[in-house]
């Protein structure tokens, strides 16, 4: 059984807890936010809570439901351009994402509890304080799984900061357009150019902005992305001889920050916040220790100092933390590690499996053989603990030739034949590049025993003796690749990683570009492209490292981990185990949920896998292809309005031609109007205390008369603006007409127990949106002038020739009328009209509506909504189509219609775009019959 059990786009609504006999159970309700402390050399585990976290996501949530009080326009209009995928997602008909796909839950969580506390109503944070490091300067922190999008977010917190900062430049104390971006090593600062905003950046790849004219605003940002290197101070020598002494803060200040040392009032953001943290007086931990922890206390403390350093002259106005493990000493004990105080989102590994967001990592829980006698467990578990392993391992001078011990030797058989089998089965799916081994170990000699043992052919399957594919990660190369620094000559280790080069099937040209590369350059590129086609690492099979492989590194094609190192903290074994979290795929099942995919884990003591057996190996990638405009085909250009509503201006008499308004139903099993509760504790009720809410006990809440100028008080907001006569005047004629439609036979509630007058008016009054929007639809004037439309103010008019370059992985075909280059087929029907207007001569042009941006607002269930026609054909006689497909009719789809009817009369009243018009085929051998219809002579 997969443990998923999420999807990723909305709030998780279940998660898995400990239940008897080992296995793991269902809770119907979202994760608490907590972290288990694990202590792997006696076997315990404690849950330790985040009340901070859960209080401020209830209030995060309470400030959702409100409509996000307190937030400038521009936050509005980010935060509903980027929850408008997710409510895309939730209309349609399967739940399955379509591109431009939906954010993820938690990276809108994340961003939205940032702006709840930056910009919030304080009537939402009352009572909060989040505690800070300690420093001068506010810190806040969202912990976000490996895999979950922390780029994203980051992208999103530029996003928000900077457009706003530009709007409103006074706003220095919650704003700021300079965003100061630390990185804890070349290759994740390599990966954050995405947030450059340049052509190809993450705002244009998930179309972070709402507008073109916003996306160009966002070009005036300054970002500096920098690793933490660069806040070390000078070393002496490094120092001019002019300029004795030490470095001031203000030269610090100029040289770490260059361009953006002209701003005051700075953003900071820490990727991998994890390294950043100050050390508590009273730690009791030293260096070797922190080490064994994964933590550098030398980069956490000159991380922290460089940037107290800015802060003295240029004022760091807020740093936003991201990172998976948060985790930093607490100074009680050595080692004693918790979260920071500051974390005020918190989407942990756990929910990240349960959403599929990551591998499922499985773990061995027993073998055929003896388990460890103090744990019961499977010596394949924590394979150091054994001491026949810790104390050969732990050995100084331990020569490479040296035979690793018995049960790292079973353990790597067991693996490999585990390895052996998804490399077969990757192979028939047609994987380019195999799946691959991480090992982690405990020292370099231990990695140069475990290098010999496969490359002179000691492991038991003769696929695993390949040197050429195989790679042993020098930390000490590693490390100074990472500073952009020379390692010490190492000529072996030079010729090893060319020969990998060199067993590639890439040309010669960029083969030889490798090989002139540094060593430390060279082992960078390899390991930083592990399994990426057209890479130096496209074809390695085994990876052997002893420190942490670089944050930022994403192989996906991780299939396999071998732990043979202490693991004293559940900081080392998520760090571990991430390195191969990374998903192939990102297809769903039926139920929208991702399809599983799993990393086998040996020695790695992880609190949270899966114990079942199967699950197959991850899809193969498939090939995407490229959908872009074609500029030499500009005379196809398809151009549009972009109308945010149509106003009806009328004249001051309203009339209901009451033959034509359809009979409204009213559903009574759509609408509770009581309900029972009962008292629950550790999730049973007890059915023997229910109390009850009637609202049939509540009479004097659903008078006639008050449901009657409720609805009109709705239907008066949605017409006041239009209306050429006195509001007064307008109010009147609203109430008459509600009031004859509520007396009328035009509503109708098909149950006799709810005909009773009571009932029936409670039945009205909770379907209040529904009544207004059913009568409204209907209402005119005895002499209608026009319909208005309401342009877009920033973006005014649309066009293919705005749509930015996309990729996706879905069936396509090459569109030849259209200024695109490709229709993406998302349904048979659709691709059978493309074939259409590719052979009806009556068609000029045509543009499927995907990435263009046009879409038609309507009301629906009393809220605004929006839809995106199917798509838009250009005739021959220069009138242009809006064609919409669908396979059923609903209430929703007339509603939708309706829309597009009035919005085609606007923009045709308006003038200035030709002759529109709409159609909707409900068969397939309806568009032939649309096209014919519509392409004769123009109306005049």
């Amino acid at each position: 059984m997969s443990l998923i059990i999420n999807t990723p786009f909305v709030c998780p609504q279940q998660h898995w807890v400990d239940g008897k006999g080992g296995r793991l159970e269902i809770r119907a309700e979202r994760r608490p936010a907590s972290y288990e402390i694990f202590d792997a050399r006696n076997n315990t585990k404690r849950t330790e809570t985040l009340d901070l976290v859960n209080l401020i996501r209830a209030r995060v949530e309470a400030w959702r439901e409100a409509g996000w009080p307190g937030i400038t326009i521009i936050t509005r209009k980010l935060l509903e351009h980027w929850h408008g995928r997710t409510s895309r997602l939730l209309e349609s008909e399967d739940k399955r994402p379509e591109p431009p796909y939906p954010f993820y839950f938690c990276q809108l969580e994340a961003i939205e509890t940032l702006i709840w506390w930056v910009e919030g109503a304080e009537a939402y944070k009352q009572g909060i304080a989040i505690p800070g490091d300690g420093g001068p300067w506010e810190r806040l922190c969202n912990k976000m799984a490996t895999g979950a999008g922390k780029t994203t977010v980051m992208a999103m917190i530029i996003t928000w900061q900077v457009l706003n900062a530009l709007t409103y430049p006074k706003r220095t104390g919650d704003f700021s357009r300079a965003i100061f971006i630390v990185a804890p090593g070349l290759t994740v600062k390599e990966r954050l150019q995405v947030l450059i905003p340049t052509e190809g950046s993450y705002y244009d790849e998930f179309d972070l902005c709402p507008s073109e004219a916003l996306r160009q605003k966002l070009n005036q940002a300054e970002v500096l992305i920098e690793n933490w290197h660069s806040l070390m101070p000078l070393k002496d020598q490094d120092r001019s001889v002019v300029r004795k002494g030490r470095e001031s803060d203000e030269a610090f200040t100029r040289r770490v920050l260059g361009k953006l040392a002209g701003h005051k009032d700075i953003i900071v953001i820490n990727d991998e916040a994890h390294h950043a943290y100050r050390k508590p007086p009273e730690a009791k931990i030293s260096k070797k220790q922190a080490a064994e922890q994964g933590i550098d206390l030398d980069e956490a403390t000159r991380w922290i100092e460089g940037l107290d350093r800015i802060h003295k002259t240029r004022r760091i106005k807020r740093c936003f933390d991201l990172s998976a493990t948060p985790f930093a000493p607490t100074g009680k004990k050595s080692t004693e590690t918790a979260l920071f105080d500051w974390i005020v989102s918190d989407f942990g590994l756990n929910d990240a499996i349960e959403a599929g967001l990551v591998k499922t990592p499985r773990i061995v829980v027993r073998d055929d053989a003896l388990p460890d006698a103090k744990t019961l467990r499977s010596k394949l578990y924590h394979l150091y603990r054994d001491p026949s392993v810790s104390e050969d391992l732990n050995r100084a001078k331990a020569e490479p030739h040296e035979p690793l011990p018995k049960l790292v030797q079973d353990a790597y058989t067991l693996l490999g034949a585990d390895w052996r089998e998804t490399r077969r089965a990757w192979r028939d799916a047609g994987h380019h590049s195999p799946p691959v081994m991480l090992t982690v170990c405990n020292r370099t000699e231990t990695a140069a025993r475990i290098e010999n043992y496969f490359n002179k052919g000691d492991a038991h399957w003769p696929e695993l003796h390949a040197p050429q594919r195989t790679l042993r990660v020098d930390s000490r190369v590693l490390e100074k690749a990472e500073l952009g620094e020379t390692a010490t000559s190492d000529k072996d280790y030079e010729a090893r990683l060319k020969a990998i080069v060199e067993a590639t099937d890439l040309p010669e040209t960029r083969k030889q570009r490798f090989k002139d590369l540094k060593k430390e350059e060279l082992l960078r590129d390899i390991i930083d492209n592990v399994g990426k086609r057209g890479a130096a690492g496209q074809d390695l099979q085994n990876v052997i490292s002893v420190a942490m492989l670089s944050e930022g590194w994403d192989a996906k094609n991780v299939t396999h981990i071998m732990g043979l190192r202490a693991f004293t903290s559940q900081l080392l074994c998520e760090q571990v185990v991430g390195r191969g979290l990374r998903r192939v795929s990102y297809d769903t099942d039926e139920n929208g949920l991702f399809l599983p995919e799993y990393v086998n884990v040996f020695g790695v003591p992880l609190t949270i896998a899966e114990t079942g057996e199967g699950g197959e190996a991850p899809p193969p990638p498939r090939a995407s292809t490229q959908i872009e405009v074609l500029p030499e085909r500009s005379n196809l250009e398809i151009r549009w309005p972009n109308i945010l509503r149509v106003e009806t201006v009328v004249r001051p008499q309203l009339t209901v031609d009451w033959t034509n308004v359809p009979t409204l139903f009213l559903d009574p099993a759509a609408t509770p109007i009581t309900a029972e509760l009962a008292p629950a504790l550790g999730g049973a009720a007890d059915m023997g205390q229910i109390s009850a809410i009637d609202l049939q006990k509540l009479p004097d809440g659903f008078r006639l008369q008050r449901l009657v100028f409720q609805a009109a008080r709705k239907a008066f907001a949605q017409m006041r603006h239009g209306f050429s006569g006195t509001q007064e005047y307008l109010g009147a004629q609203l109430v008459r007409i509600v009031e004859t439609f509520l007396q009328s036979d035009r509503l109708e509630i098909p149950s006799l127990f709810h005909s009773d007058e009571l009932r029936r008016r409670i039945l009205i009054a909770l379907n209040i949106d529904l009544v207004v929007q059913h009568v409204m639809r209907h209402v005119t004037e005895q002499n209608v002038e026009r319909l208005a439309p309401v342009f877009d103010e920033e973006n005014p008019i649309g066009s293919t020739a705005n749509m930015r370059t996309w990729y996706t992985t879905k069936p396509c075909f090459p569109a030849m009328r259209s200024h695109i280059s490709h229709l993406v087929g998302d349904a048979s029907w659709e691709g059978y009209a493309a074939n259409l207007f590719e052979t009806r001569e009556e068609v000029v042009s045509y543009a499927k509506n995907d990435h263009l941006g046009l879409q038609i607002h309507y009301m629906w269930g009393g809220s605004r909504r929006r839809y995106l026609p199917d798509f838009l054909v250009r005739f021959a006689n220069g009138r242009t189509l809006v064609l919409e497909i669908k396979g059923i009719d609903s209430p929703q789809n007339q509603a939708k219609r309706d829309a597009l009817d009035e919005w085609i009369k606007a923009i045709n009243s308006a003038g200035g775009f030709g002759l529109w018009t709409a159609a909707v085929a409900f068969k397939p051998a309806e568009i032939q019959d649309i096209i014919t219809r519509y392409a004769g002579e123009a109306e005049t």
